[in-house]
């Protein structure tokens, strides 16, 4: 890749902190730890030796378990942090959107902040005013701006703050996490700015524990794990590499479910399959009066006992990795009979009948099994019973409805 087409590049970066194994909460207890010698200190590692390429116009993903280094490699990228080992170099003028409530002063107003928020990006005041009603309008706060921002809910603020940053002109946005506290109208808008990003060849950096968010948007992207890089290139590869190390399962059950079509694992064994109306299996599809409908069956067979309503979802995505449809057993409120409890050795059979209104392409088939409260996961398939279709002409669409049009000229 050629140095003109990158905006970040990321060379044999590492990063340590130093806690203190001591406490200081106090005058008294900063003046006794003098007498005692030496404080000590334990070395934490959160990075190591990370290289990576950020090409010019792209949307790439960051996405990791919690600890794994995230926060602390975009405040290296913004220069918040200076590395301890390695450079990064920037090409382009970068705005990061990495925490809450910086550069923010609680006891401002929502006005006052708006305005001092815009001066630590560049903005003079005459800018700011021109802009203001835009920025206020997008955070949906026009009854709010002359309260104190410490009266204001952690959502309110992430909606000023992004409403504020995306104001910037700026050539890279780093965005930490900035859904997260949003409610389902904010997040609209997001992705409507999303998509505006795109389309305007903007380098966004991603940072997410939202796979469908990466999916949506980012062209690459990597996971961290314990401060190194454990997958980069795809969206797909790195959606497998990451809901595997989100699993609860032993490294024996991890390795199972790479298997295509059979998942194992310690509580339940899944079958999927892909067939046609013939009852035939299936890995291409045309359309044909025969392939009219796709249809998956799921079976599984408990190996330990479940004591809570759970339900089985089916999910389809394309070959970017991006969910097209998705449907469960809790959408027919089937689980109260079926899905209420189970005992070992229970078989439980779930047959799907989709039209085949699917674009041509490769498709993926993930199967879950979880509690009904999602805080237990039973199975998580990897998208590994796959279909295709075939011989449509026209590509690039992920779905082809049948459908009708009327045109009428009134002269």
């Amino acid at each position: 890749m050629k140095d003109d087409d990158i905006a970040i590049k990321v060379n044999g970066v590492s990063k340590a902190f130093k806690l203190p194994h001591e406490k200081q909460n106090s005058v008294k207890g900063l003046f006794v730890n003098m007498f005692r010698g030496k404080r000590t200190f334990e070395r934490q590692q959160v990075l190591k030796d990370i290289s990576f390429d950020i090409k010019k116009g792209e949307f790439f993903g960051i996405v990791g378990r919690n600890g794994s280094g995230k926060s602390t490699l975009l405040k290296l990228m913004a220069g918040i942090y200076t590395p301890d080992k390695g450079h990064i170099q920037v090409n382009g003028k970068l705005t990061p959107f990495i925490e809450l409530g910086v550069g923010f002063n609680p006891e401002l107003t929502g006005r006052e902040n708006v305005f001092l928020n815009g001066a630590l990006l560049g903005f003079n005041r005459k800018e700011m005013e021109a802009m203001y009603d835009e920025i206020v309008a997008f955070a949906e706060l026009e009854s709010f701006m002359d309260q104190k921002l410490k009266n204001y809910s952690s959502g309110m603020q992430v909606r000023l703050a992004f409403s504020i940053a995306i104001r910037a002109n700026t050539d890279i946005l780093v965005l930490d996490e900035v859904l997260a506290v949003g409610d389902e109208a904010f997040q609209r808008k997001c992705f409507a700015y999303f998509a505006k990003l795109k389309q305007e060849k903007k380098t966004v950096i991603l940072v997410t524990h939202s796979m469908d968010n990466v999916t949506r948007f980012c062209d690459r992207a990597m996971m961290l794990d314990r401060g190194a890089i454990s997958s980069i290139g795809s969206v797909k590869k790195v959606s497998d590499t990451y809901i595997l190390s989100n699993m609860t399962s032993t490294k024996d059950t991890r390795e199972s479910v790479a298997n295509k079509t059979n998942v194992n694992n310690e509580f339940a064994d899944c079958r999927i399959s892909v067939r046609n109306q013939s009852k035939k299996t299936k890995k291409v599809f045309s359309k044909t009066d025969e392939d009219k409908i796709i249809y998956i069956d799921t079976s599984l067979t408990v190996k330990k006992d479940i004591n809570r309503p759970s339900f089985l979802s089916v999910i389809i995505k394309n070959s970017n990795g991006q969910a097209v449809m998705r449907t469960a057993s809790e959408d027919f409120k089937v689980y109260d009979n079926v899905f209420k409890s189970h005992k070992k050795g229970d078989k439980v059979s779930m047959s799907l009948a989709i039209q085949n209104i699917f674009g041509e392409g490769e498709y993926y088939v993930a199967v879950s099994f979880k509690s009904i409260d999602r805080s237990e996961v039973y199975i998580e398939s990897l998208d590994k019973s796959t279909f295709s279709i075939e011989g449509l002409g026209v590509n690039g669409y992920s779905l082809r409805p049948d459908i009708k049009m009327e045109i009428i000229k009134n002269e």
